[in-house]
């Protein structure tokens, strides 16, 4: 089976704008300081592991939740375009995205034994909204239109740069100032308003036409 690198190419950068692993770079170092090198890669291991599973029933299963709750794709996309928008637009501002950011009273003592590996590294940082908006549209979309193969390849690509993202975060952290990662930001920030952008148009070309 051959697949459609252009639609690989959009969701890798579907992902890599909505993830953002550059930026969350000092987000993790942050969230992992004073612990040791051991334990910043177990955290890593983990979150890593969360993410993985999230994104695949997300994108596999996504269609079926929502005809669960006797919701369409079309109205789903809508709504997922405009929160996806709010992101974007956050980014361009160079703010956290409130839906992607836990609340201080939400994070607890960081001395506790819960393990920030999942929470909040993993969910809401990283599978936040927004990214499962994205994904249960483009997984729609590619079960709909014979691209399994192709999300799949784009999925797998971004999850590999991810994951070098998070296991090697403390050596990247040494050469990566503030700028680049405020530029990453903003950069993503218009990536991600233009898919936004696009998910509400054929949201509303379906529903119109309905």
């Amino acid at each position: 089976m051959v697949p459609d690198l252009a639609f690989s190419v959009k969701i890798f950068a579907a992902m890599f704008a909505i993830m953002n692993p550059i930026a969350n770079i000092p987000v993790f170092l942050s969230l992992t300081e004073g612990r040791s090198n051991a334990e910043k890669r177990r955290i890593a291991a983990v979150a890593f592991i969360a993410v993985t599973i999230g994104c695949i029933v997300l994108a596999a299963a996504g269609s079926a939740i929502l005809g669960a709750f006797g919701l369409s794709v079309d109205d789903f996309r809508l709504a997922g375009g405009l929160l996806v928008l709010l992101i974007a637009l956050s980014m361009l501002h160079g703010s956290s995205s409130a839906q992607h950011q836990p609340r201080d009273e939400e994070m607890g003592d960081k001395a506790d034994a819960q393990d920030i590996a999942v929470y909040p590294l993993a969910i809401p940082l990283m599978v936040g909204p927004g990214t499962i908006a994205t994904l249960i549209v483009f997984g729609h979309s590619a079960i709909v239109d014979g691209q399994v193969f192709s999300l799949a390849l784009g999925l797998a690509a971004f999850l590999a740069v991810l994951a070098v993202c998070l296991f090697a975060a403390p050596w990247i952290g040494r050469f990566l100032p503030p700028k680049v990662t405020a530029i990453a930001q903003r950069l993503m920030g218009m990536i991600l308003a233009a898919i936004a952008m696009q998910m509400m148009t054929t949201s509303l070309q379906a529903l119109f036409k309905a």
